[in-house]
C-alpha cells in the first residue's frame, strides 16, 4: 500500500499517532510502531512529519483544535453554563472509554521537561484552550472577577483530569464516574 501518496495519509498517521500518545505519552510516539498500525514503512511518516517532534506537535495542536470543537458544540447544544459544566467530563470520559486512554495533552504534560518547545507550547495551549473556557462558563454562571474565575477554572480542569488519571491507574471507569458525581455534590460542576 502507497499510503504516503493517498490525500489522507497525514490523517491516518495523526490518528495512529493520537492513539500511541494517549497510551504511551511522547514518549510512545514511535515511527517503526506507528507505521506498522498504519501499514507503511516507517520512513514514509518522515514525507509529512520530518522529525518526532514535528509529528509530536501536529498530534497535540489536533487534539487541542479538535477538544475547541467539542467545547464548542458542548456550549452551543447546552445554552445554560450550568448544563456545560456538568457535561465537560464527558470529553475527559471518552479517553477512558476507547480502551483506558488518557486525554493526550493531560499526558504529555507530566512528559513536559522531556517534550521539545513545540510541543510544550501546544500541550500548553490545550491547557489554555480549557480554562479559558471554562471561565467563560463559569462567569456566565457566577458573578466573579477575572481572577477568582481563571482559579475556578483551572480547579475544574484539573480536577476533571485528574479524576481520569486515578480512574486510568484502576482500569475503572466507573472511579471516574465517582470523583465526578463527587465533584457535582460539592458544588465544583455546578
Amino acid at each position: 500500500m502507497n499510503l504516503k501518496a493517498t490525500p489522507n495519509a497525514r490523517e491516518t498517521i495523526l490518528a495512529a499517532a493520537k492513539r500511541a500518545a494517549q497510551a504511551h505519552g511522547y514518549g510512545g510516539l514511535n515511527f517503526r510502531d506507528i507505521a506498522e498500525e498504519v501499514g507503511i514503512k516507517a520512513a514514509s511518516i518522515y514525507y509529512h512529519f520530518p522529525s518526532k517532534a514535528d509529528l509530536g506537535a501536529a498530534v497535540a495542536r489536533r487534539y487541542w483544535e479538535d477538544t475547541l470543537a467539542d467545547l464548542t458544540s458542548l456550549r452551543e447544544a447546552n445554552p445554560v453554563p450550568e448544563q456545560c459544566l456538568l457535561r465537560y467530563p464527558e470529553i475527559f470520559r471518552r479517553s477512558l472509554q476507547n480502551g483506558n486512554r488518557l486525554c493526550l495533552c493531560s499526558f504529555m504534560s507530566a512528559e513536559y521537561d522531556d517534550l521539545p518547545d513545540a510541543v510544550k507550547h501546544e500541550v500548553q495551549t490545550f491547557a489554555d484552550v480549557n480554562v479559558a473556557w471554562l471561565s467563560e462558563i463559569v462567569q456566565a454562571s457566577a458573578n466573579l472577577s477575572p481572577q477568582e474565575r481563571t482559579i475556578r477554572a483551572q480547579a475544574v480542569f484539573s480536577s476533571v483530569s485528574g479524576a481520569q488519571l486515578l480512574a486510568r491507574s484502576r482500569s475503572d471507569i466507573s472511579v471516574f464516574d465517582e470523583i465526578i458525581k463527587s465533584y457535582q455534590k460539592s458544588g465544583l460542576l455546578s
